[in-house]
């Protein structure tokens, strides 16, 4: 189950690098280097791909009755599954907007 901490963590890192990028239209100008590339890949791609895998298995140990023996904080699994319903939330509003 260590496998899923760490996939867990990696989750919530790319939720932090998906807030920056949601938030960067406000910003007057937002930086152009390779750090700012990272975070725009890891925020819009890697979040949602950490945030399906994880999620998909939380809620398989869920229904098994193993979600206990994860050892993952309660914190980090409900704030990767809020990040996740506004992750599709988005995809949703973005695709009906076109």
């Amino acid at each position: 189950m260590g496998v899923l901490r760490i996939l867990a963590r990696v989750a919530f890192i790319c939720n932090i690098c998906f807030l920056v990028v949601s938030f960067s239209q406000w910003l007057p100008q937002f930086p152009d280097n390779a750090l700012t590339s990272d975070v725009i890949v890891l925020g819009w791609m890697g979040s949602l791909v950490f945030n399906v895998i994880v999620n998909l298995i939380l809620l398989m140990l869920f229904f098994i009755g193993r979600l206990r023996k994860t050892g993952v904080p309660v914190w980090l699994l409900v704030i990767n599954f809020l990040f996740f319903g506004i992750q599709i939330a988005l995809l949703i509003l973005n695709r009906n907007l076109r």
